[in-house]
């Protein structure tokens, strides 16, 4: 396969006219660890026009070379049309989005969207009343590799889908041991989330959903640091794993979709890299085994994300992910990690 037909199986972002007036955006919060990333990439693109940076605790990570700004601000600017949402409290985080949306502003909301499943729904209610969009900053989602093995899914070049299975694992320090820990669903909730997003993405809703949430290492903040999701539909099963003591857990994460066709494997997340292999040909795959590296989408991390939101800000574009497979994927989350009643 060559890398143009690779390219032509990944997501279409819709592309901001150049004559377009540049979107005024801002955010709040810095502690979220995809925060600073993204602050790069607004900052880098013609897009937007970036306001400034409001840290709700001080403490947070001030950034070099950026306004600092008041939530009063933000909410009373009408120029600033987005606000990208990143402080490291996840509940604060969503109730920051609930004023955001309030004062009719678009927002990008980072993962997970807090613990409170009727709230979110509150939100994204809200913001298709007033025609706004919630965001959500799940990883993965324009990711080549997995968009390519889950188009090849959809497009039936598996044959019928058994099985989903994922695997996250880091070695997790221990200042952030200490924030997820908050939460019962511990390392599943903050960063098996990414996984459900794809998982949901490919199957829908599951009809069943077991949550083995473990402590397994010797701290004593209790984080639940091993853990492993089993989402079960009527002909396929989703497994999901992820531990919080893996010193190169970067390596070995994966993505693998088996169907009766064949599998196509997406190891490591970086950098994206996709085999597949079939037992008959399809699509633009042949039979047996192949491996191929994706080209890297233009620009920086998360320069996707935000090149769609433009489009719909600017171009009224349909955004990739709809309000109800944002909800989807909370629930089964909030009931894999044991967080909401079954």
């Amino acid at each position: 396969m060559t890398r143009r037909k690779f390219s032509s199986l990944t997501t279409a972002v819709p592309m901001f006219g150049a004559s377009e007036k540049p979107i005024r955006v801002a955010m709040i919060g810095t502690a979220h660890g995809h925060a600073l990333s993204k602050v790069k990439a607004l900052r880098s693109m013609a897009e937007y026009d970036f306001a400034g940076v409001h840290r709700p605790d001080t403490s947070e990570p001030a950034v070099q070379d950026v306004r600092e700004i008041t939530l009063a601000e933000i909410l009373n600017d009408t120029s600033i049309e987005l606000v990208a949402i990143e402080s490291g409290d996840f509940a604060h985080n969503l109730t920051l989005a609930q004023q955001c949306v309030s004062a009719n502003k678009f927002v990008h909301l980072d993962k997970p969207p807090g613990a409170d499943l009727a709230a979110f729904r509150s939100l994204l209610a809200e913001a298709a009343s007033r025609k706004r969009i919630v965001q959500m900053g799940y990883q993965w989602r324009y990711q080549p590799a997995m968009h390519a093995a889950i188009d090849a899914a959809r497009k039936g070049w598996l044959g019928s889908i058994y099985r989903f299975r994922a695997s996250i694992d880091k070695l997790v320090p221990p200042h952030e041991r200490q924030e997820i820990a908050k939460f019962p669903g511990g390392m599943m909730f903050s960063e098996g989330c990414h996984l459900v997003d794809r998982a949901v993405d490919l199957l829908g809703k599951p009809t069943t959903i077991t949550g083995i949430i473990r402590c397994d290492s010797s701290n004593a903040d209790r984080l639940a640091d091993n853990n492993l999701v089993i989402l079960q539909y009527e002909r396929a099963i989703a497994e999901i794993s992820l531990a919080g003591f893996s010193a190169h857990g970067n390596r070995y994460r994966y993505l693998e979709i088996l169907g009766s066709n064949g599998q196509a494997r997406v190891q490591p997340y970086a950098p994206f890299r996709l085999s597949v292999d079939l037992d008959r040909p399809a699509g633009p795959y042949k039979s047996g085994e192949q491996t191929m590296e994706l080209p890297s989408p233009p620009g920086l991390t998360y320069t996707p994300d935000f090149r769609e939101m433009a489009a719909v800000i600017r171009n009224g574009a349909k955004p990739s992910y709809s309000a109800e497979h944002d909800l989807v994927t909370h629930e089964t989350l909030l009931r894999a990690c044991g967080m909401m009643a079954a």
